[in-house]
């Protein structure tokens, strides 16, 4: 069955303004991003933007376009609007990558959509990867997540989560070298970092929209929180594959120009 993949592409970013425009490899940023969707099994690809000039930019190398509204509080808000105005079914899946991630694998798109056929009882799919660092465990940038046997997700949080009490009894976070602290990473549960690509089926975000935010969601400011808080089930597996950092700054961009003019010059990159 079909899918939809819907790039949120937004001018006004705080660091990078105009960061879905900027040039990577003699192409704006977000039509990479359209070319690794492409790559995928979706039968369509949709950029949503509240920019003209975005609008334009994606038109000149033919991206199908949806305007959306400036005054969305959240990327799900606007993921809903695209929906809504694409008179999508409710069973519909859509995949939701973010319009600065221009070295995205196209496996995790395909990844994520077939884990919805797999578990229908899911609401959302997402992907995760195993942490092997003490500092990510315990940086509230990145965010952790627990799941059960069969993958649905059990709570997403900033904090270390399991808490590994027999090892941690008498660390903090100024103490992550001392003795035994990162054997918890490797034994029993371990530690998962969430990775931030989403499966929804359309039915969940006309829903998604009209729920108010949830306790847990202001507390940890992860707005996955608030679809767990109303019940609705988010499955969670191991990514096929590392997804490699988006951009976020000017050192990201900077990165990826390099490595995508070495990809390009040895041939292991060919869009």
């Amino acid at each position: 069955m079909s899918f939809t993949v819907v790039i949120p592409a937004r001018y006004a970013s705080t660091r990078l303004p105009g960061k879905p425009l900027l040039d990577i490899a003699g192409k704006p940023m977000v039509q990479h991003v359209c070319e690794r969707a492409s790559e995928s099994r979706a039968g369509r690809v949709v950029v949503a933007t509240d920019d003209p000039r975005i609008q334009s930019a994606c038109e000149a190398f033919g991206a199908e376009v949806v305007m959306t509204s400036p005054n969305h509080v959240s990327g799900t808000d606007r993921l809903e609007e695209v929906v809504r105005k694409l008179g999508l079914d409710p069973d519909h899946r859509i995949v939701n990558v973010q319009g600065d991630e221009p070295l995205i694998p196209p496996r995790l798109i395909d990844q994520v959509a077939e884990n919805l056929d797999l578990y229908p009882e899911a609401a959302i799919a997402t992907l995760c990867e195993r942490l092997h660092d003490m500092e990510q465990v315990f940086n509230p940038n990145v965010v952790k997540v627990v799941f059960d046997i069969e993958g649905m997700a059990h709570y997403f949080s900033r904090a270390p989560i399991p808490w590994a009490r027999d090892y941690w009894r008498d660390i903090g976070q100024d103490n992550l070298s001392a003795p035994n602290a990162g054997a918890a990473l490797n034994d029993g549960a371990g530690y998962f970092r969430h990775i931030g690509i989403y499966g929804y089926r359309a039915s969940v975000l006309s829903r998604f929209v009209a729920w108010p935010p949830a306790p847990t969601e202001q507390a940890e400011s992860l707005e996955q929180l608030r679809a767990l808080y109303n019940g609705a089930r988010i499955h969670v597996e191991v990514a096929a594959g590392t997804p490699p950092a988006g951009v976020d700054t000017e050192e990201d961009l900077q990165r990826v120009r390099a490595w995508m003019a070495k990809a390009t010059k040895t041939g292991e990159y060919g869009a």
